[in-house]
């Protein structure tokens, strides 16, 4: 009986120690959710003079319909599976090299996290020079080289544009990933290496075998974080191309800035806001169950 109570108590005091933290997340999170799909059940623009005028479901009937908006979830999905799957191939790369027992270690894992650390905005400007058609450091390159006889159009070319933004984003975010993987693979015991060895297994055989099981969890978190960042993009794309050229790089998070500050159609943008919404969390759902069947495969 006196252990039954004991474990109320703490069952209790767990409940008295979460429930700020949940009060916290329901404000700053359930409620803007909430917040947008009462705002997308009406019509809320300049021909209503911005005042709300009930109309249901007939934005996400719209929404149909919006070629636009299409587009840029195309967009979206396009820069997001891409740039997510070469960071975690490089950023797996980098956590492997960075857990090297080599001279200036410490010193080369500092360098190797600033570009996570920089501001993404001043990086975007910064990568938006470097691929100016003009003045940038990409064409003086490939001309020096002798590999392009005139500068090339990286931003005003809609395929071009796009290598260009997930070129940027790599650099930007791998960092992220090997930290992340390099926690893992430092957790790992040498001695599993070793006995491996004795056996006659080979590098690749005990990365296989060991090494990627084992920071299975790692990987998972790395990709549902970037999956999660990368899919909501707007700073990066909003500084190097704007959404250009042609919405060729317009993403739905730049979507939905021009639809609500720019167009004023509150009611439409809040609709944009709760489709996407839901489509992320399915997105993120279904990756987290793929990764988590070939961990269970792996195991």
């Amino acid at each position: 009986m006196g252990t039954s109570n004991i474990e109320r108590q703490e069952k209790n005091t767990g409940w008295l120690m979460v429930i700020p933290a949940l009060l916290i997340l329901a404000l700053v999170f359930i409620y803007p959710i909430g917040r947008a799909f009462w705002l997308s059940l009406f019509t809320q623009n300049l021909g209503t003079q911005l005042q709300p005028v009930f109309a249901g479901f007939d934005n996400y009937v719209r929404m149909v319909g919006d070629g636009r908006f299409w587009q840029s979830m195309g967009n979206t999905a396009v820069f997001t599976v891409i740039s997510v799957v070469l960071e975690l191939i490089l950023g797996m790369g980098i956590a492997l090299i960075l857990n090297q027992s080599f001279r200036g270690r410490g010193i080369v894992r500092t360098i190797a996290i600033l570009p996570w650390a920089l501001p993404t905005a001043i990086m975007g400007l910064a990568w938006a020079w470097i691929f100016n058609d003009q003045y940038g450091v990409v064409n003086d390159l490939l001309q020096r080289l002798g590999l392009i006889d005139e500068g090339i159009n990286w931003l005003g070319d809609p395929t071009l544009a796009m290598v260009s933004l997930i070129i940027a984003d790599v650099w930007k975010t791998t960092p992220f990933i090997s930290v992340i993987l390099l926690a893992g693979l430092q957790s790992i015991p040498q001695d599993l290496y070793e006995a491996y060895a004795i056996d006659g297994a080979n590098s690749w055989q005990s990365f296989r075998q060991i090494t990627l099981p084992l920071i299975m969890p790692q990987i998972l978190i790395a990709m549902l974080f970037r999956f999660a960042q990368a899919f909501g993009i707007f700073d990066l794309v909003q500084v190097m191309t704007g959404g250009g050229p042609g919405g060729a790089t317009e993403t739905v998070s730049i979507y939905i800035y021009a639809t609500v500050m720019r167009y004023l159609d509150f009611g439409y943008g809040s609709a944009l806001v709760v489709v996407t919404f839901l489509l992320l969390i399915a997105a993120v759902a279904l990756t987290a169950f793929l990764l988590a069947k070939v961990r269970t495969r792996s195991d």
